[in-house]
């Protein structure tokens, strides 16, 4: 198979092919963000004695009081200030783990200290309750422990109760980032293993959600420990403070929720709709339905990268501004708009795809088409595109229409790349051949997925000011962004995913022309291929589908090979975000890497669902 060459993505045909997504050579660009490894796990220990965790506390507070609180901390930064620390203990590298948590409670303590109890989470994990003979149940916000007074998480659980604070028993549950975006919770005061620490705890503090967290002594996950005095110190303390030392993303987040939850109807007047007698006319039928599809479900994670642009562009006052003042928020409402169109168009192009991959879930329910019917849905996602555009005009309000015109072009851009993807792939799968290659899976990704990214990210920097330091740098980030991005979709879909799919395998049992699937082909064997080939049939049964292909995935090592491109996509994206002058948005930058592109370390390699276990629903967050 041979795609046409894409505007997008041609530079650099020769890299791609070995794994390196970049125009750019090894020695281009200076590396001033050191590199993360692949694995952690010989970081994670914790010190045996009290005495030397106590040590190591006292010397991470001391450490913290030096920290420069103008701006938020990054892993890498976070894991080096761990390393200088215990080099000057005299203790071994394996605790870097343990002492990053330490040094990272200190930085916000005060801040967390001033966040009154009700608006606090305690989290809690699962594994300290008693392993043999526990009545509770789990419910969909953790485990219901109310009435049994058998373990330690009940003086815990009464103690924040009794204060206000909210309570959650779910070690790692996905629902505690949508508490927090929600606004019902502003910092975190959690217990757990620094496994999970590391891949939950670490968003939040990344995002600048002050926490304070609570090593377990191990990761077994049975009746585990820990120093109980280091929650009772904290857990009662209030300290307010004049106003917040660090700025944070946690305003910004929230901001870009808020534009659909508490801002929509004033963003977004309903015409159809608008009078409640009408709404179920059938003259109101689409606007109901599309309304519905673009004010609920999803991370609003693009309408986030508009506004976090703007921001980082005119002098970064939201991140600044007070969890309290989102209701007013210090931008035009015209920004505002323009960052609710990129939903828009992003859903729009979600329903579509949905008719054409005929996928059966979308944000923990039926896609439209299976709620209603392709011709609704279709309707539906063209109705979805006009108030992308509606939106998107009205920015030309407060910044005239050159730049209405520029953004305007950016997501136009956007949508014809996205259709060339998306046309890539239905045309493989009309006629799919072992002639797949992973420079065809990559620049289907480069097309489907990065311009989405690059026209949030440009449209705010652009209504912001002129673009011209910025005119090449976008489209590389955010194709490294989006390719990584969905290399990573690739590893999930082998999981599950409760944000969108809630079956496992799914891209695989619809044989859709994956980077797995290219990486499969070019590494199998003479006898591999044969399998390959006869898996290509429509008429293969699509759980059997799913068993071949994962047992050739897992001896060609096509799983390995996905993380370490999603590897190579993340440290091209950090080199470009090196040389950004503008410090706000060069941390904006690795704050989008960070988060669409967060490593699982250590987590098992991706399982093979058979049977029973691929309709397995999972979760929905």
């Amino acid at each position: 198979m041979t795609i046409a060459p894409a505007d997008s993505y041609v530079a650099e045909p020769a890299s791609v092919a070995t794994g390196r997504i970049s125009t750019l050579s090894d020695d281009d660009a200076p590396v001033k963000r050191r590199r993360r490894r692949q694995s952690t796990t010989h970081l994670k220990f914790v010190p045996e004695t009290l005495e030397q965790r106590e040590a190591v506390k006292a010397a991470a507070e001391k450490f913290a009081e030096t920290l420069d609180r103008s701006r938020n901390f990054s892993k890498a930064e976070l894991e080096d200030w761990s390393r200088d620390l215990l080099k000057s203990m005299n203790l071994p590298e394996k605790f870097v783990g343990f002492t990053a948590v330490l040094i990272g409670n200190f930085f916000w303590k005060r801040q967390f200290l001033a966040i009154p109890f009700e608006k606090r989470l305690l989290l809690l994990p699962h594994c300290l309750k008693h392993a043999e003979g526990c009545p509770a149940d789990y419910d969909e916000f953790g485990l219901d422990c109310e009435t049994c007074g058998a373990c330690s998480i009940a003086d815990y659980k009464v103690k924040a109760e009794k204060l206000g604070y909210k309570v959650l028993v779910a070690e790692g549950s996905p629902i505690v980032l949508k508490i927090i975006v929600s606004g019902y919770v502003d910092g975190i005061l959690g217990v757990a293993c620094l496994n999970v620490l590391e891949k939950a705890i670490d968003k939040v503090l990344i995002a600048g959600v002050p926490s304070y967290a609570v090593p377990l002594h191990s990761g077994d996950c049975k009746n585990t420990t820990l120093d109980q005095s280091w929650i009772w110190e904290v857990i009662d303390k209030y300290e307010p403070i004049p106003e917040p030392e660090t700025p944070s993303y946690l305003p910004l987040i929230r901001a870009s929720n808020f534009l659909f939850e508490k801002n929509f109807d004033h963003l977004l007047p309903r015409v159809r709709t608008k009078d409640p007698a009408k709404a179920e006319s059938p003259i109101a039928f689409t606007e109901q339905i599309s309304y519905d599809w673009l004010q609920n479900g999803g991370k609003r994670f693009r309408p986030f990268i508009t506004l976090a642009a703007y921001d980082a562009m005119t002098g970064g006052a939201l991140q600044k501004l007070s969890l309290d003042g989102l209701d007013k928020l210090p931008i035009p409402d015209s920004v505002s708009r323009v960052a609710m169109s990129i939903e828009a168009f992003h859903k729009a192009s979600l329903v579509h795809d949905d008719i054409e991959d005929d996928d059966q879930f979308r944000y923990g329910r039926q896609t439209v088409h299976r709620e209603f019917d392709i011709s609704t849905a279709i309707n539906v996602g063209d109705h979805l595109i006009g108030l992308g555009y509606k939106l998107l005009t009205s920015c030309r309000n407060d910044f005239g229409a050159e730049v209405a015109c520029d953004v305007l072009d950016r997501m136009s851009q956007a949508h014809l790349k996205l259709c060339d993807g998306q046309g890539a792939e239905m045309a493989w799968e009309r006629r799919p051949t072992l002639e797949l290659t992973p420079l065809d899976a990559l620049q289907i990704y480069a097309l489907k997925t990065s311009p989405a990214f690059e026209a949030a990210l440009y449209s705010g920097l652009r209504m912001a000011g002129p673009m011209d330091e910025y005119e090449e740098l976008v489209p590389l980030f955010c194709r490294h962004l989006g390719v990584g991005f969905q290399i990573l979709n690739d590893l999930k879909d082998w999981k599950g995913d409760s944000n969108n799919k809630l079956v496992a395998g799914q891209d695989a049992e619809a044989l859709r022309p994956t980077l797995l699937l290219a990486l499969a082909i070019e590494a199998a064997t003479d006898e591999q291929k044969v399998e390959l080939q006869s898996v290509l049939s429509p008429d293969v049964d699509g759980a059997d589908r799913v068993e071949t292909l994962g047992r050739i995935y897992e001896a060609t090592g096509v799983f390995d090979k996905a993380e370490a491109l999603v590897e190579k996509s993340r440290a091209r994206a950090e080199s470009l975000a090196d040389d950004v002058s503008n410090e706000r948005l060069r941390y904006l930058l690795y704050f989008l890497v960070d988060t669409v592109l967060a490593p699982e370390d250590d987590t098992p390699k991706p399982t093979i669902p058979t049977g029973p276990e691929l309709l397995m629903s999972l979760p929905i967050a």
